[in-house]
């Protein structure tokens, strides 16, 4: 079963995504943008998600981490819960 490793961070509004992205773009740390913006509690640990098998997180998360480009920061996401930026840092089939 095909497992990867990623960090996210999630925001309320795409705008803030919009942003944030910005800004990791010009140069700020995800970790770090993670740790000051994102209301999930992995923010506290930069964003970072462990690892993780296909189908344990929801559906729009799964077609970016198991099918988008390693090391490339992706978003906005959006789900139920919010604006997810995504960033796949491994992966294994």
């Amino acid at each position: 079963m095909p497992t990867a490793s990623a960090r996210h961070l999630l925001v309320s509004t795409e705008e803030k995504c919009l942003e944030i992205k910005k800004s990791i773009e010009e140069g700020a740390s995800f970790a770090d943008m993670a740790k000051e913006h994102s209301s999930c509690p992995s923010g506290r640990s930069g964003g970072d998600l462990g690892t993780f098998s296909k189908g344990q997180m929801v559906p729009e998360f799964d077609k970016v981490v198991f099918e988008e480009a390693l090391n490339v920061v992706h978003g906005p996401v959006q789900t139920q819960f919010g604006y997810h930026l995504l960033e796949t840092t491994d992966r294994q089939d």
